[in-house]
């Protein structure tokens, strides 16, 4: 049995934590600070950390791996295109790995960097900065149309598996799409629900792809609601989905 904690790190970082109990390994994914697992395996004496992960290479997600090596000689996995630190298996679209006992897919989902992937077991998502809990990364390096290709591929994956990103920016990502989709019925309950947890200081995530079909425009391209306000804001018809994406994109950049 495998179970799946958060570390907080920084302001609103989440570093996921796969724990084995039968062979007291654990994993960890993009591990921005060191301190925060350094902290947990000195508490849990006995646990060792046999795996990295990393979806992508900005610093609050690769910042904490060499030391994190150094300390405990774990394998680090990590996009074969990007500059990752101490990295051991260079992973391409369609790799399989063996973590704990587990076998992921490695999916590319180029966007917010172009070598940006996702680690998919069945019924999880490892996401990294692509698809977040109503929301998705900014495009820091890639286009538009990479980015909605990469979360469309996501969404083809069944509606119960769990998405585990890496921000807690639930709350803030909701205000947006109830912006974008005023009279979205699961937008408005779901906006309650995450500002009541919030309030509690309460995580948000994991998220369901279901949940996210329902109430993440980004993933709401192709919905009437979403082209019209994007049509009444932007004062063109008829978009395609990137160039509908594109506009979403470039407005929540400013919201």
């Amino acid at each position: 049995m495998i179970q799946i904690s958060a570390l907080p790190a920084f302001t609103d970082n989440y570093i996921w934590l796969l724990q084995d109990h039968r062979t007291q390994r654990c994993a960890v994914v993009d591990p921005g600070d060191a301190a925060p697992v350094q902290a947990w395996l000195a508490a849990h004496p006995g646990w060792v950390l046999s795996d990295i992960l990393i979806t992508h290479h900005h610093h609050d997600h690769v910042g904490g791996v060499e030391q994190l090596k150094n300390a405990t000689d774990a394998k680090v996995y990590g996009p074969a295109s990007e500059n990752i630190p101490a990295r051991d298996v260079a992973l391409k679209d369609n790799d399989r790995i063996n973590v704990l006992g587990w076998e992921f897919e490695v999916y590319a989902v180029p966007g917010h960097t172009l070598g940006h992937i996702a680690f998919y077991h069945h019924g999880l998502l490892f996401c990294g900065d692509t698809l977040f809990a109503a929301g998705c990364g900014r495009l820091f390096e890639g286009t538009p149309e990479q980015m909605h290709t990469s979360l469309t591929r996501l969404a083809s994956l069944p509606e119960d598996t769990l998405v585990y990103c890496t921000h807690e920016y639930t709350l803030s990502n909701l205000k947006f799409a109830i912006a974008v989709e005023p009279n979205n019925p699961d937008t408005a309950e779901r906006l309650e629900k995450v500002t009541a947890q919030r309030a509690a200081a309460i995580m948000t995530l994991p998220s369901t792809l279901a949940l996210e079909k329902l109430t993440n425009p980004f993933l709401r391209v192709h919905e009437t609601s979403v082209k019209e306000k994007v049509d009444e804001r932007n004062g063109t018809r008829n978009l395609g989905p990137s160039a509908v994406f594109a506009a979403l994109r470039a407005w929540k950049d400013k919201f």
